[in-house]
């Protein structure tokens, strides 16, 4: 196994054009920490890895509170998390506790040799980093890690005890905080899940009389009445048709994302109840195979919709890239599309990669998916996934026309129109978009919209949620586009230049102390590496065990992108009942060829830097 020991080096400064959040204005410095334990939390707000380990650092946060100070450092993928109203935006909706700097121009991310989303960085009393983190899964070995840099520090007398630079932002005011979706209900009101308030909402027919509220507005995980249901920002919604919700004996099935469950709403009573989901975050992707929908682990459910011909709800699982299918009667789950890797590949339903699969509609047959993070809008029909809109991870804007040229920007919902046309909540360019399936041609409806993230339609008119705008919003449906400028983007990072023929990839992990690679259900490693296009490795692409692997770069293709996924699992060493855990990660890494280029890439899972304990 691979195992590497980083050098002792001094943490850079923490500089970033956008500036600091969650502290007063008042901006921090490395110098200033000293005597702390420092967590560098490197983070954009698109990214649901990254909001998963937001989730992780909490309970440490609380536990340490008087020894260490986290930091997120927010670098973005997209243009518009380069805007810093969007960020102080996404602080606020995802509860972020702690300090914030605004690195709009990646200088920390770069500072400090960051590759993916999200990494995280201890940097110790004395200033010193010792450790480098990709992924999810980490929070058992920060506990351990934590807890050693404390006895250490409290020995040598540089560890210093007190509040952290935390300072929290006036409460929000609105509402509806952060609306993610919106349903239409036979009587003419609507179903909003108000993420931001962790609870559900009944407005009336004119959008803005509050009916009713459901759940008590605490972020937590309980089932009941209006009052004491307790939801953790809940996303997409779903309302069965009558004869399956007379059988299961509920109306609508939420996703309730942070919550990793889906729970049954009764329209009637206003109950809740978790029909699907252990609460625990899933941390493997789905396979082939049914499982009993109470019992499974889930992964931040973003959006649910009906399919007639399957008889299931079909899920968006955001926090695998898949979708699931949800059998209420039957009370399972199964997979039905996505390989669980990330990125813009179609096929078979069991072959194609998905990337944040965050909102759905379905037309008859056609599934549509809103597939955010490659900026796409995907379709099913029959056993294969299409593309309609999209060129991958890298590549996004705002460009209308035909279809094979027109781009998005982080499109969170997706809105089958009576015509067979579709909308498109196309968030991170404050737009809905128009497709015409027959023409194939994109258009854009409206502009200068604050985040849409889903729409319905009500006769004549499209009722879109402006989700950081806290509002339900209409605009008439017809055939007057706009004239826009075409704008088109790319990731701001800089291309790794590889090496035509023989490459390697290796990736660096250490397990935390205390604990062992656990083997006793096979390999205790796994490692995917695939490339868009395909045609950029010859051989040696797929799925093995190790950490490092050897392959072949075609020098037929001048540019492209190296998938690498890995995970490690570890078992705590000598201890009955002992835990284990799961660390994962998934890069992207933009590559171009070149004679130059180099012949090998290491990446950090986990490496820790070396150190002397009294």
């Amino acid at each position: 196994m691979t195992s590497i020991r980083a050098p002792r080096v001094r943490a850079p400064e923490l500089v970033g054009a956008g500036g600091w959040l969650n502290t007063g204005g008042r901006a921090l410095s490395i110098s200033e920490l000293r005597g702390k334990i420092v967590l560098l939390d490197f983070w954009t707000f698109c990214c649901i890895n990254c909001l998963h380990v937001a989730d992780e650092l909490r309970p440490l946060e609380d536990k340490y509170a008087d020894v260490l100070v986290v930091i997120g450092v927010h670098s973005p993928k997209f243009v518009h998390e380069a805007d810093h109203a969007a960020v102080e935006a996404a602080v606020e909706r995802y509860g972020i506790g702690h300090a914030v700097l605004d690195d709009p121009q990646l200088t920390t991310w770069n500072a400090y040799t960051a590759r993916a989303w999200p990494t995280l960085v201890v940097i110790d009393p004395e200033g010193y980093v010792v450790a480098h983190l990709s992924g999810e899964g980490h929070a058992h070995g920060l506990d351990i890690l934590i807890g050693e840099l404390i006895a250490e520090h409290s020995a040598k007398g540089t560890l210093h005890r007190g509040n952290s630079p935390y300072v929290p932002p006036p409460p929000p005011t609105t509402q509806l905080r952060f609306p993610g979706k919106a349903l239409s209900l036979p009587d003419g009101d609507v179903l909003v899940s108000d993420s931001g308030h962790h609870s559900l909402v009944v407005l009336g027919p004119d959008l803005e009389t509050v009916r009713t509220r459901i759940g008590s507005g605490n972020r937590g995980l309980a089932d009941g009445t209006p009052d004491t249901a307790e939801f953790s920002e809940p996303q997409g919604l779903c309302a069965l048709p009558p004869d399956v919700a007379a059988r299961v004996g509920y109306d609508v099935v939420v996703a309730d994302t942070v919550n990793h469950v889906l729970r049954g709403l009764r329209l009637r009573e206003l109950s809740a109840t978790t029909i699907a989901g252990t609460g625990r975050q899933r941390m493997t992707v789905f396979v082939p195979g049914t499982e009993q929908a109470t019992s499974v682990d889930l992964s931040s459910p973003w959006d649910v919709a009906w399919s007639a011909s399957l008889s299931k709800a079909v899920v968006a699982m955001a926090g695998t890239h898949q979708l699931i299918a949800f059998d209420p009667v039957a009370q399972t789950i199964e997979l039905f599309a996505g390989t669980g890797h990330e990125g813009l590949i179609d096929g078979e339903l069991h072959a194609a990669w998905f990337a944040q699969p965050s909102g759905l509609a379905i037309d008859g047959d056609r599934i549509w998916v809103a597939d955010s993070e490659t900026s796409a809008l995907r379709y099913i029909e029959g056993n294969q996934v299409h593309t309609a809109i999209g060129h991958g991870l890298f590549t996004f804007g705002h460009k209308d026309g035909a279809a094979a040229e027109a781009l998005l920007q982080h499109p969170l919902g997706v809105t089958a129109l009576p015509d067979g046309s579709v909308a498109i909540s196309d968030t991170y360019n404050g737009a809905v978009r128009h497709y015409d399936p027959d023409l194939h041609t994109v258009s854009t409806l409206a502009t200068d919209l604050r985040e849409p993230s889903a729409a319905f339609v009500r006769e004549d008119t499209l009722i879109v949620v402006e989700s950081a705008a806290h509002r339900l919003t209409a605009i008439p449906l017809g055939h007057k586009y706009l004239d826009i400028e075409a704008r088109e983007y790319a990731t701001n990072r800089m291309p790794t230049n590889v090496r035509a023929g023989r490459f390697a990839v290796r990736i660096a992990f250490t397990p935390p102390t205390g604990q062992h690679f656990d083997d006793r259900y096979g390999p205790s490693t796994r490692l995917v590496i695939e490339a868009s296009p395909p045609e950029l490795i010859v051989s040696g692409a797929g799925a093995g065990t190790g950490l490092e692997r050897e392959f072949v770069i075609s020098e037929q293709v001048s540019s492209g992108v190296l998938h690498v996924t890995v995970s490690a699992a570890t078992c705590d060493n000598d201890v009955e009942h002992a835990a284990c855990h799961l660390h994962q990660q998934d890069w992207g890494i933009p590559v171009r060829i070149s004679p130059d280029g180099v012949d090998r890439v290491d990446l950090m899972l986990r490496g820790m830097a070396e150190r002397t304990t009294p």
